[in-house]
């Protein structure tokens, strides 16, 4: 097996090291050592638009999509809406945007230099609170979900005044989608008490693999 290689580094703004590494064509990013996202892993954000955007009445959606990562969510939310559509991706930190344009756009084929994306390197919360009754639908991928965080900060995004934040970016009839490492009853206390409709799903990590599980969280007001 080829050795592990070091890509790029960066400090996030909490002081946290974020590192992108590649070895055989696999590209990895982790904080502080800890594995955020990897190249190999995508199905669950594949099933996650697909959940979300296949219960959508428009045919020409505003769509919010949380997190850059690798660009896996945003690519296949491109796969599914149509050419009048409109994507907005909201990614916090700059350097996962430059790591997307300068090492890893070939995996998911330059979804950025797409005519329907626009790109706002802000929190995504911020962008929500923005645009109220905007979006058809509103995809988080932010951190490794409600409980497994790297970083606390993300936390308020999936309590009260988040889920209040989302509602109100949300147009009538939206829908937003919540990608999760893990099943979380406490998250789904929270949706129920801000008065959300939600089912759960449970999907391959790896689309026809075997290996890790994720959790999707469908929700609708």
């Amino acid at each position: 097996m080829k050795p592990q290689v070091t890509i790029e580094k960066a400090t996030t703004p909490d002081g946290k090291e974020l590192v992108l590494y590649e070895r055989d064509g696999v590209f990895t990013i982790r904080v502080d050592g800890l594995e955020l996202m990897s190249s190999r892993a995508h199905g669950s954000e594949e099933e996650m638009a697909e959940l979300v955007l296949g219960r959508l009445m428009t045919r020409d959606p505003l769509v919010l999509v949380g997190g850059l990562g690798m660009g896996y969510t945003l690519r296949a939310v491109l796969d599914r809406v149509s050419r009048s559509s409109r994507v907005t991706v909201a990614e916090l930190l700059p350097e996962i945007v430059n790591w997307n344009r300068k090492h890893l756009d070939h995996l998911v084929g330059s979804p950025l230099d797409d005519a329907r994306v626009e790109l706002v390197v802000e929190d995504v919360s911020q962008v929500m609170a923005a645009h109220p009754d905007t979006f058809n639908a509103i995809l988080l991928d932010v951190d490794n979900g409600p409980a497994a965080l790297t970083d606390p900060r993300n936390a308020r995004l999936y309590l009260a005044d988040g889920l209040a934040t989302i509602k109100n970016s949300l147009r009538r009839g939206g829908i937003l989608g919540v990608w999760s490492a893990s099943p979380d009853r406490q998250y789904e206390r929270a949706l129920r008490r801000a008065g959300y409709r939600f089912d759960t799903h449970t999907v391959r990590a790896r689309r026809g693999a075997k290996g890790p599980k994720h959790t999707i969280f469908v929700a609708k007001t």
